[in-house]
């Protein structure tokens, strides 16, 4: 099966992280890692295990009894009910949208399909289905009340854009629920630190593997990042695509936001993307992002450096 690069990885430095144990699995296409200062008992990492295997269940579009295939494939539509742990990724979603006049779009995963990262990892666009396709939207074809979403027709939902970082949030609350409040949560190069201390982290330069651009400290935050350069399958694919046309991004190659939780600063690093920083000022958050050209941006709270 052709292999799709994986998100660039941050990387810890120089900073207290918590120490003594760590977790190492696989969740969701990706590697983790959970660093803590005492080991997890089996009961928590049971825990871990589980919600890590129904977030697949509901939302992956890679497996044919997800719930979201099961959208996918419906003919006429239909009353769809998501977990109750999942109304806040709505909720976020529905914002973004909003702050990104439609760029951020949950229902950009047909578009995926079309440009070949799909289901079978055809990774072969579909140039015919791409000229005739008109983009579905969020706000058009979706009704959502609460956590229930009525559909008329087939739509692909992909939250790649914020799913994975809901899903380190969801591991923070599991590891507070366990009176673990020292942590450092890191699903694949999305971070969630907690406790006391501040972890530095390398900002990974897009096409200079094993470089950074900068370095940003952590304190009780999470640090997300994306890049075309990493999740890529031919010139110019890859998985960074404007909602409303359907299109892979090209001005922007890489983006790191720095926010409370983790599902925000992922959805944030997204919308970086496609939107200017002044759409997004309904957001608390630092961030900082590299053009095409190589020029770097960055808010004017951003607390790391930068070696430009």
């Amino acid at each position: 099966m052709p292999q799709v690069q994986p998100p660039p990885v941050q990387r810890s430095e120089n900073g207290p992280a918590p120490a003594g144990c760590v977790h190492r699995f696989a969740a969701i296409g990706t590697e983790w890692q959970i660093r803590t200062q005492r080991p997890l008992t089996e009961d928590t990492r049971a825990k871990i295990s589980i919600v890590c295997d129904d977030i697949d269940r509901v939302w992956s579009r890679f497996l044919p009894d997800s719930l979201v295939t099961q959208i996918a494939r419906a003919e006429a539509g239909g009353r769809f009910e998501f977990p109750a742990r999942d109304r806040c990724l709505f909720d976020l979603y529905d914002q973004l949208f909003v702050a990104t006049d439609g760029a951020v779009d949950p229902l950009i995963g047909r578009d995926l399909e079309l440009h070949g990262y799909d289901a079978d990892y055809s990774l072969t666009p579909d140039h015919a289905g791409l000229k005739a396709r008109a983009p579905d939207s969020w706000r058009r074809d979706v009704r959502r009340e609460d956590t229930l979403l009525i559909t008329e027709r087939p739509v692909v939902i992909d939250v790649g854009a914020a799913g994975k970082g809901h899903l380190v949030d969801l591991i923070s609350g599991i590891l507070r629920d366990a009176d673990i409040e020292q942590f450092l949560v890191d699903g694949g190069g999305d971070l969630r630190h907690a406790g006391p201390g501040t972890v530095t982290v390398g900002l990974e330069h897009p096409t200079r593997r094993g470089r950074v651009i900068g370095t940003v400290p952590l304190h009780g935050t999470a640090l997300c990042a994306s890049a075309t350069t990493r999740r890529t399958w031919g010139e110019g694919l890859h998985h960074v695509l404007d909602g409303r046309t359907g299109r892979p991004v090209s001005d922007v190659v890489a983006t790191w936001a720095v926010a409370a939780d983790a599902a925000t600063a992922d959805g944030l690093a997204t919308a970086l993307f496609v939107a200017e920083p002044a759409q997004l000022s309904a957001f608390t958050f630092s961030w900082v992002r590299m053009l095409a050209d190589g020029r770097v941006q960055w808010s004017n709270d951003f607390a790391g450096q930068l070696y430009l």
